[in-house]
């Protein structure tokens, strides 16, 4: 469906490249699957083909492995300026040819071409991994007499790397960026449903002449090709954000084969808790957005909310007139469009069935509630109201324009609802009130809490990650760094 202010808007069309490139990345080099075997993608928009991309699967896997392995000692030898020199000229070039990379990720994820915030924080985020190359340092200590003691940090050699469909771009350079700054080299696989604007990178790491075999880019499913990274005998690292299911299959694989090291970004339940002496003119704004950013496909998505009583009846008029305005969903690469459709058919039919359970269970839906349009999988931006804790819609991930909002009676009750569950990954809480902002903070079960602020809110100086069942390991900052090195001990007799 498409909103009548793109109808307006249609004459003005976004950027098309000329060629979209389907082979897999290896070795510097653009090559089709050893088996040859091609998978579709499909425009969410319009339910049109937008590609067929070569599937990787184990016997690719090896081929990019020896690649990196042959790359490995020449690229981790390179000073740290010199590896600076490159991914700062990667930058560059992503940022030059953002239209293409916004094109792609429209007409597979279904993101919005005009003014794609992903693609700058993916710029700005590079650019930032770039400099930590200067941070890859030990330490040392004169504790131990007629000694010397010093500690090094050093990549692990051949890292593997999986991201997730929601935001293709910026989940490679989060690990992309951090991997290959330390000294690794690295192979990664994109998501089936979101492949294109991945293997852009490749063309461009070829165009700034990156030595060929330091990056490694796959299309492919998390089986066999994610399934073949996670066991592959030669990688000594593996970092996957996606969800708990596929997490908890990759440590398995993981611990199975040569029991590398895993990070992982994981799922998300994220509870916003809005007191009674709340700003109701920044928690509204900030509570629709994060909900209805990304269409929702968001892991740090504010799904719960939990609004003091005194205040809950004013709060759902205001959020429900906000969700009627804010973020119309239409086709992304129309000016106006402001949200897209579910990335496709199985996650927009996975978040329909929630909807249905909600109707099913008498659930009150004060917005929203259904399918948009006939064309293109759009779901309306919905409201779940008193929807009892313990059920789906409370406790699952939906990743889509649903949001399910609760009332309470008092602190000791908000926070026992909002920790009562397995994910941990961001959290907020809305208060005027200094000390209780910083005592719901302390209490919160989350990587990330915002106070007066809600998700997307985050720093690239700050670590991101999650509790729980929502993640192990960090991304950003200079923590970082920790995450793609290992850490060796030398002792030296004076």
């Amino acid at each position: 469906m498409v909103t009548n202010a793109a109808n307006d808007a249609a004459s003005m069309k976004a950027y098309k490249p000329r060629y979209i490139e389907e082979k897999l990345f290896i070795n510097g080099e653009f090559v089709p699957s050893i088996s040859g075997r091609k998978f579709d993608v499909y425009n969410p928009t319009t339910e049109e083909l937008a590609a067929s991309v070569y599937e990787a699967n184990a016997d690719d896997v090896d081929l990019a492995v020896q690649a990196a392995q042959n790359a490995f000692p020449a690229w981790s030898a390179l000073s740290a300026a010199d590896r600076i020199g490159y991914l700062d000229r990667l930058a560059d070039a992503i940022e030059a040819n953002a239209d293409e990379l916004a094109y792609l990720e429209a007409i597979t994820m279904g993101k919005p071409y005009i003014d794609d915030f992903s693609i700058k924080l993916s710029v700005r985020n590079l650019r930032y991994f770039s400099g930590k190359a200067l941070d890859v340092v030990g330490d040392s200590s004169l504790n131990t007499r007629d000694f010397v003691n010093i500690t090094l940090r050093q990549p692990y050699g051949v890292c593997g790397g999986i991201t997730p469909w929601n935001v293709p771009l910026l989940m490679l350079i989060n690990k992309l960026g951090p991997a290959l700054a330390t000294g690794n080299t690295l192979v990664l696989k994109s998501s089936e449903k979101s492949p294109l604007s991945s293997l852009v990178v490749g063309r461009l790491a070829q165009e700034i002449g990156l030595p060929k075999g330091v990056l490694n880019i796959l299309s492919g499913y998390g089986r066999p090709c994610g399934e073949a990274i996670a066991k592959h005998m030669s990688i000594r690292k593996l970092s996957f954000t996606g969800s708990v299911a596929a997490g908890r299959a990759i440590k398995k694989a993981a611990a199975e084969s040569n029991l590398k090291k895993v990070t992982l970004e994981l799922g998300g339940k994220s509870p916003l808790i809005i007191f009674g002496d709340a700003d109701l003119a920044k928690a509204v704004p900030a509570a629709t957005a994060s909900i209805l950013l990304n269409s929702g496909q968001s892991c740090v998505a504010s799904s719960r909310i939990y609004v003091h009583e005194s205040v809950s009846t004013e709060f759902m008029e205001l959020m429900k007139k906000a969700m009627a305005e804010l973020l119309p969903a239409g086709d992304p690469l129309l000016p106006g469009s402001r949200r897209g459709p579910q990335v496709d058919k199985a996650q927009f039919d996975r978040v329909v069935s929630f909807l249905d359970y909600a109707r099913d269970n008498q659930l009150e839906i004060p917005v929203g509630g259904g399918r948009q349009g006939t064309t293109g999988y759009f779901v309306e931006a919905t409201m779940i109201a008193n929807a009892p804790e313990n059920s789906r819609v409370m406790k699952e991930e939906i990743f889509g324009p649903v949001v399910c909002v609760n009332t309470f009676a008092d602190e000791a009750e908000a926070l026992q609802r909002a920790n009562d569950t397995e994910f941990g990954l961001y959290a907020s809480v809305f208060t005027k009130d200094i000390s209780r902002a910083l005592r719901v903070a302390k209490v919160l079960e989350a990587g990330s809490v915002g106070i007066n602020c809600s998700s997307p809110t985050m720093a690239v100086d700050m670590p991101f990650g999650g509790w729980k069942q929502s993640g192990d390991g960090r991304e950003l900052s200079k923590y970082c760094n920790d995450y793609w090195t290992e850490l060796k001990s030398v002792y030296i007799a004076l």
